[in-house]
């Protein structure tokens, strides 16, 4: 749409962050608009039309907007601008390059300042893929960049559909991104001209292949969550849980240890302080599967509580596009939203703006839709290449007081793949990672148990027998607490000893050890194999304080394994003599 042709208009009205605002000409849903306030040109998005006035949202402060303020708009949907550059890069919801901005304003971030998301000046080692001639479609490769340590795929732009043939394509060289790379003609035989970068919608799904099952793996160095409830990539999760029971510092791990290409962080309405802490620890820490610094695969989306309420809504989406966009490279990709409740009270805010009928707590009747639709971006795709690239998405939701009752925990629920439940109980009692086993669960399992039976096999039983034990483990835990250790039968306390004991000494962890922070599979294999060995013994004791003493002191042995070097000497050694106690205990019962 050409620049002259765009409507134009004036407020009318303004409510917050809301203005109706009477126009002239053609637009429709989800434009984007600018306000000009003075100097300065506020971007916005247009969220309803009724006959000649539109309700737009604008994504900054609305000080200053009068009564026939003017109003531009854009011709364009919210797009995210992609090509190379975007990894190690911290954006707001509407793509700004905070850092850039902070330089251009100083500390305090002025509204109006909306920069290239890109770097137009950095030259870019280009190598082409495709020759004059070619017939390509949407999401074919043209030619390659080196970004960091991926092989960064310059793509025919996904809003291109129908063929393409190639005409020129340039040399092998130093390039900036907005250099014109190909050249061709579509199949009405119109000029097209490509550089490295394309803009993309945020709110429509980026997808060209086929999607198909979700099949590997995805772990993450916590025990519970890559044994008792494991996420496969391209699968879904959430995290609910109340203040102060670790959901961010979770999210904080997953990001640093999922075995995962690309990690894309949407801080949406977290609290500055939390945003702060990742933006300054990050490029200290060190990947584990790369060795180099975790900020070479990490894209930042910061919408922070003190940021404007209606930009959460663009940040959860800006994300999702960057996500999908590496996602077609062939890459693995995790995005984590921390957290979809702020998102969704930032839909109610707008809701209550626009006077719809409320639904359940005030929000939007179609809140569970909106939360469906962002989760099910996630997924595997089969690429035209014969590469497989995977979308993973982890939601943290926030319920007031804890309740899973509320309606973003239920519709969250409905969709995910898996559901770790925090417990504000289990923080209270230092029991971290504070995931209750007793409520969550997990749609992978058995899948899982498929990739790793050749590693034990019978793995995914083995898991259902440890919940299982857990449960029975925790009736028993709440009959002793009425009547006491010798109110119940000795086999019963030997089996609650044995939950209390995979408790504390596999499913928690201490984040301030250096070995037990992060478990690798092949450690946690070890370590759960040695687990089953106690849960089949058949021990015996004469009175409960020997059966308590017994297991009391083999908790701290196989707590104290956990904080040495894997495979070192010392570890090799106390495997040995935890595995001969067993046996010892063992043989002194057998007939």
């Amino acid at each position: 749409m050409d620049k002259q042709k765009n409507a134009v208009g004036t407020v009318v009205q303004a409510f917050g962050n809301l203005l109706h605002v009477r126009f002239e000409g053609a637009i429709r849903q989800g434009e984007m608009a600018r306000v000009h306030v003075g100097r300065e040109s506020l971007l916005a998005e247009v969220i309803e039309i009724a006959g000649n006035e539109a309700k737009i949202q604008v994504f900054e402060d609305t000080r200053g907007v009068k009564l026939n303020t003017p109003v531009h708009f854009e011709g364009h949907l919210l797009q995210a601008e992609l090509g190379p550059g975007l990894l190690t890069s911290i954006f707001d919801g509407l793509q700004n390059p905070l850092e850039k901005v902070a330089n251009a304003t100083g500390v305090y971030l002025a509204r109006g300042v909306y920069l290239p998301p890109l770097d137009r000046e950095k030259i870019w080692d280009f190598m082409p893929l495709a020759k004059p001639g070619d017939l390509l479609g949407r999401g074919d490769h043209l030619g390659s960049v080196q970004e960091g340590r991926f092989q960064h795929f310059i793509m025919v732009p996904f809003s291109q559909f129908g063929k393409v043939k190639i005409t020129f394509v340039a040399k092998a060289g130093g390039y900036p991104i907005d250099t014109p790379i190909a050249r061709g003609e579509d199949e009405k035989g119109h000029p097209l001209e490509f550089t490295m970068v394309q803009r993309w919608p945020v709110k429509n799904a980026l997808l060209e292949g086929k999607k198909i099952r979700a099949t590997r793996m995805m772990d993450t160095g916590l025990r519970i969550l890559d044994t008792q409830f494991p996420v496969l990539k391209g699968g879904t999760f959430c995290s609910p849980g109340p203040f102060g029971a670790g959901k961010t510092v979770m999210q904080h791990h997953l990001s640093k240890y999922s075995a995962v290409d690309i990690v894309v962080i949407v801080a949406c309405g977290e609290r500055a302080g939390e945003v702060v802490e990742v933006l300054r620890t990050f490029p200290q820490l060190i990947d584990p599967h790369t060795n180099e610094s975790l900020m070479k695969r990490t894209v930042m989306i910061c919408n922070t509580s003190s940021m404007p309420v209606a930009a959460r809504e663009a940040s959860v989406y800006m994300g999702a596009a960057i996500a999908e966009y590496y996602r077609q490279m062939g890459l693995d990709v995790l995005l984590l939203a921390d957290s979809t409740s702020r998102w969704a009270q930032a839909m109610r805010e707008m809701s209550g703006r626009l006077e719809e009928i409320p639904g359940d707590e005030a929000f939007p009747a179609y809140l569970a839709s909106r939360i469906s639709s962002f989760y099910e971006r996630a997924g595997v795709i089969q690429l035209k290449q014969g590469r497989k690239g995977s979308l993973t998405i982890g939601g943290s939701v926030s319920p007031a007081g804890g309740n899973f009752e509320e309606p973003v925990t239920q519709a969250s629920l409905a969709i995910v793949g898996a559901f770790h439940g925090l417990s504000r109980a289990r923080s209270d009692a230092r029991r971290y990672p504070a995931i209750d086993p007793l409520i969550s669960w997990t749609k992978y399992l058995s899948e899982v148990g498929h990739e790793l039976n050749a590693r034990l096999p019978g793995w995914a039983e083995k898991v259902l027998k440890a919940a299982q034990i857990l449960r029975k483990g925790d009736e028993i835990g709440k009959r002793m607490e009425v009547v006491g250790e010798e109110g119940v039968a000795i086999d019963d306390m030997v089996l609650y000893l044995k939950s209390e004991l995979y408790e504390f000494c596999y499913l928690q962890q201490n984040a301030f050890d250096k070995e037990d922070c992060y478990c690798p599979l092949e450690r946690q294999i070890e370590l759960f194999r040695m687990i089953q060995k106690i849960f089949d013994a058949r021990f015996e004791f004469d009175v409960h304080d020997a059966a308590r003493s017994f297991f009391l002191n083999l908790q701290n042995e196989i707590k104290n394994i956990n904080f040495l070097p894997h495979n070192s000497q010392k570890y090799l050694d106390a495997m040995a003599s935890i595995e001969e106690k067993i046996h010892q205990k063992e043989m002194l019962v057998r007939p």
